[in-house]
């Protein structure tokens, strides 16, 4: 099985575009999400178990069993199988009660976002409850819009995919009070999910597995001006980017690591 996915990356070194590097990343076994962040990355698996790279080895973070996982200005936080919302605090994910989210997102200016697994209605945790959270219970604010996916930045805003996979962005989530500016429909392509780097930079995963990223993002023009898609040599199920780092999930649970 190992030969197997040395043989599929070398195939995927070859096809992608010369504009990007790309490698095998720091080997970690059938990864479903990846999330990176201020210098930081992390991991979850098919087996439900978050992980913290350090240098080119991963380490497995505490007890909790949990499917999507999160780091950035917020800290780190993750989501388990009943969509229970945890955060890491001294060494092991602390599982909060409230509201219930099937994804999160630390990658803000120092909020945390969220979706509900049912209505896939969208909530935020102001800065000030998600820095000084240590256990109990979370209060949420609504964010009065539905996605299926969300991801912010500490720059430029917040960009989302909803239940029909157009992407949408806000030019700001206030972290203090989890107020919004209006949202701008992004057209040109059908994502499942979407990234927002530290940077500002953005890139997302088609419902097909195409890579595509945003160009053009400054503060003037936060929603950017035309999408440019990266060759890949197979469907990719996630990704995530930070410190000129493209991290990707192949459909198949392999992880690699590109650069521009």
């Amino acid at each position: 099985m190992k030969a197997v996915a040395v043989f599929l990356l070398v195939l995927c070194y070859l096809a992608v575009s010369h504009a990007w590097t790309c490698r095998e990343a720091p080997r970690l076994s059938n990864v479903r999400q990846i999330d990176a962040g201020q210098g930081k990355v992390v991991a979850s698996t098919s087996s439900n178990y978050a992980y913290f790279l350090i240098g080119s080895y991963w380490y497995r973070l505490g007890s909790a069993r949990l499917k999507h996982v999160s780091v950035g200005p917020a800290g780190m936080w993750g989501v388990d199988s009943s969509n229970r919302v945890h955060k890491y605090v001294a060494g092991n994910f602390v599982q909060s009660s409230g509201l219930s989210m099937q994804q999160v997102d630390a990658g803000g200016d120092g909020q945390v976002v969220g979706v509900t697994p049912s209505s896939h209605s969208t909530y935020c945790l102001r800065s000030s409850s998600a820095s000084t959270y240590k256990a109990g219970s979370l209060s949420w604010s609504s964010l009065s819009r539905t996605m299926k996916y969300y991801s912010c930045g500490p720059l430029y805003g917040c960009w989302g995919v909803d239940s029909s996979h157009r992407v949408y962005v806000t030019q700001r989530i206030t972290p203090t009070s989890c107020s919004t500016y209006s949202w701008t429909s992004v057209s040109g392509i059908s994502a499942k999910m979407i990234e927002v780097g530290t940077d500002g930079s953005v890139f997302a995963v088609t419902t097909t597995g195409q890579v595509y990223q945003r160009n053009g993002i400054s503060s003037s023009r936060p929603y950017g001006s035309s999408w440019s898609r990266i060759p890949m040599c197979m469907a990719m199920n996630h990704l995530s980017y930070d410190l000129g780092q493209l991290w990707v999930v192949t459909s198949g649970g392999l992880l690699m690591q590109c650069s521009h």
